[in-house]
């Protein structure tokens, strides 16, 4: 382990552009669920299947019964930023790194600190009304009873992508263009098994990719270093290397 974590702060230091891409592995360290492993959502007993209750369909014809499971599942307001997302933005304010591409949409990444966040699945701290368009903060959610009602009428909805919703179209553009510009892409705490999210890492052509999580992935015999281990600590270790040698 010692070897990769010199390897990659060697690749860190040796590059101009590094763009990070991260996935739900980058939270749970801050006690935040993630769906697809053995303990995630997906594998737990609800009155609907998860990926039903999070689709647009649910959302607009069973909006009481979707509120009820989001705010008891998919709002972790009491979590905080981890030492992944501490040191991403200790490297992006010291001009190490270009840009931080997330699946996640728990905000951890601005509550670090981190500047530019490319949100491909939006962010539960935003919410706006489905009718009139005024934006709400999260703390709109949690105090309502029930489904949460604009002063207009209308539905309150979080400004995140739902099943058969499409992921926003700039945010990508952004996105795939911090991808291609990259010299060096980190991959971490995703399965990359989530599309179209994850086929995103194909537009790569620069130098190095690096591959952070706890398991396997398809990507795993694409990339130049492949570290099996939990990303706040992998990420901790590197930030230490590259103090040392700096």
């Amino acid at each position: 382990m010692d070897n990769k974590i010199e390897q990659l702060s060697q690749i860190i230091n040796e590059s101009n552009k590094v763009v990070f891409f991260g996935g739900a592995g980058v939270s749970t360290e801050s006690g935040i669920p993630d769906f697809r492993s053995q303990d995630g959502l997906y594998h737990q007993k609800y009155d609907y299947p998860p990926e039903e209750i999070l689709s647009h369909t649910f959302f607009v014809r069973k909006t009481e019964e979707f509120y009820r499971f989001y705010k008891d599942k998919m709002l972790c307001l009491s979590a905080k930023p981890n030492k992944a997302h501490l040191t991403l933005a200790e490297w992006e304010k010291e001009g190490k790194l270009l840009s931080v591409i997330t699946q996640n949409i728990d905000g951890l990444h601005q509550a670090a600190g981190s500047k530019r966040v490319l949100e491909l699945h939006g962010s539960v701290m935003r919410n706006y009304c489905t009718k009139c368009g005024k934006f709400y903060d999260v703390h709109a959610i949690v105090q309502s009873k029930g489904v949460p009602y604009c002063e207009c009428g209308g539905v309150i909805k979080p400004d995140v992508v739902l099943y058969e919703e499409p992921l926003p179209e700039r945010t990508v553009r952004e996105a795939v263009d911090d991808i291609i510009s990259a010299d060096a892409l980190i991959i971490a705490g995703t399965s990359l098994t989530v599309y179209p999210a994850a086929s995103y890492i194909r537009y790569f052509r620069g130098k190095h990719m690096v591959l952070i999580n706890r398991d396997q992935t398809p990507y795993d015999g694409h990339a130049d270093l492949v570290i099996h281990d939990k990303v706040g600590e992998v990420l901790a270790q590197v930030n230490e290397e590259l103090r040392t040698k700096n």
